[in-house]
């Protein structure tokens, strides 16, 4: 396909996506199975310009003066092959699949137009009723972190030291420039896609395969680190999912003491049973979401709850569900949290921890829900670690790199893509006194 046939397809899933309040990963793969005859660089780059197009829904139509499908596909074409609008018109010259150009001036508009000049919602890249939520929780800076969730992620990596090591990794790698993570220790980052490129499917490589790494954001990586997670332990992970942690926290284990990985969702947790077969994670047991649990009430040296939560702090993977969250969706996630968080303490020994971790940075899911939960459990013994004495200990030259917040007499860590390079996660490490 041309870039012209490309651009029409993007408007068309831009289409279909404000049309029915769908996930833009359905939209596009429905496109793709009703026009087989678009090869993988194709779909590549109709994906590229409609997740550029979500995610500066708001600033590109600012600059354009509008907010259509076409108005943000044009932008994100502009934006994202860094194409003057001349030469954008020269390229579709004479392509009949092309949709028509918008108007010079709208065009000249774009190219003019100053975000400093537009609402800060507009500048952030977020909706309206989100901005107090994101000025309350990252400060006087918010609009330019908020503004770092629209950029391109990088593909991140984590080497499974149970069966290979990050040089390894990186050597097997090597065709896609695979590099060591800045911080995490066995991090290895692709870095985010130019142009109409795309990322390589790292899961059909023979390292993946073996079992030498897996796919995990690095913000996710170091959550897992800064929990403490030490061999010979019992651990619950108590929101498993996909077992992304559990398998980060087995090696980290050195693949001893035992970790108890649960989740409510039998959907989600169906993944894990392979991940830890491939990655030779022998220390995890499975416990089935109808499973009574209260033999290990009071017996976790570590109960980690990577909770629920709105995923802001993904937006830049999942642009369009920034879009789609609401106040009520917000609330349901808040409720969710309180429910976890009281049943995680039930499980945590006197003098064990809990850690608590959303891929979140609205403050009402992270420090908000860590204050109401030592409200409730008033006199049960819990209290806040100093995280941040911790992410200084474990990564001494990362100084500044994320967030360190006070709360209740400890710290708590806030990571995002500008500050750490990572998805939006908050770490917080509670202790049964």
């Amino acid at each position: 396909m041309r870039l012209g046939g490309r651009l029409a397809a993007a408007i068309e899933v831009l289409q279909d996506i404000e049309a029915r309040r769908r996930p833009v990963a359905d939209a596009l793969k429905d496109w793709g199975l009703a026009h087989r005859f678009a090869g993988s660089g194709d779909r590549g780059a109709i994906g590229n310009i409609v997740y550029d197009a979500l995610r500066r829904k708001r600033s590109y139509g600012f600059r354009m003066g509008g907010e259509g499908p076409a108005d943000l596909a044009f932008a994100a074409v502009i934006d994202g092959l860094a194409m003057a609008p001349e030469e954008l018109r020269a390229a579709l010259d004479g392509d009949r699949f092309a949709p028509e150009m918008p108007a010079a001036e709208r065009l000249e508009h774009f190219r003019a137009a100053d975000l400093a000049e537009a609402p800060d919602a507009v500048a952030a890249d977020v909706p309206d009723w989100l901005a107090p939520h994101l000025e309350a929780a990252l400060g006087d800076d918010w609009i330019a972190e908020a503004a770092e969730l629209s950029s391109r992620p990088p593909l991140d990596l984590r080497a499974n030291t149970l069966k290979a090591d990050r040089d390894k990794v990186i050597r097997a790698l090597a065709p896609f420039d695979a590099q060591p993570g800045k911080l995490a220790p066995q991090a290895v980052r692709i870095a985010a896609i130019a142009g109409a490129g795309r990322h390589p499917n790292v899961q059909i490589e023979a390292g993946f395969q073996k079992g030498w790494f897996e796919i995990q954001d690095e913000g996710s990586q170091l959550a897992a680190l800064l929990s403490g997670a030490r061999p010979g332990e019992q651990v619950l992970d108590l929101c498993a999912g996909a077992g992304g942690k559990s398998l980060a926290l087995a090696a980290q284990m050195d693949n001893t003491g035992q970790i108890h990985a649960a989740d409510s969702d039998r959907h989600r947790l169906a993944p894990i049973h392979e991940r830890l077969a491939r990655a030779g994670a022998r220390n995890v047991q499975i416990h089935d979401p109808r499973e009574d649990m209260a033999g290990l009430f009071g017996t976790m040296d570590l109960t980690l709850v990577d909770a629920p939560c709105t995923g802001s702090g993904t937006w830049r993977r999942r642009p369009d569900a920034k879009w789609r969250l609401s106040q009520a969706a917000l609330d349901k996630r808040m409720a969710e949290q309180d429910a976890v968080l009281d049943r995680a303490a039930r499980f945590v020994k006197p003098g064990g921890r809990l850690a608590y971790v959303t891929c979140s940075l609205i403050a009402e899911e992270n420090a908000g829900r860590i204050a109401a939960f030592l409200d409730r459990q008033a006199g049960k013994g819990f209290g806040v670690a100093d995280a941040g004495a911790r992410w200084a200990d474990l990564l001494p030259d990362a100084a500044g790199q994320c967030r360190v917040g006070e709360l209740s007499g400890g710290t708590v860590i806030t990571m995002t893509p500008r500050l750490t390079g990572t998805d939006g996660f908050f770490f917080a490490m509670l202790e049964k006194r």
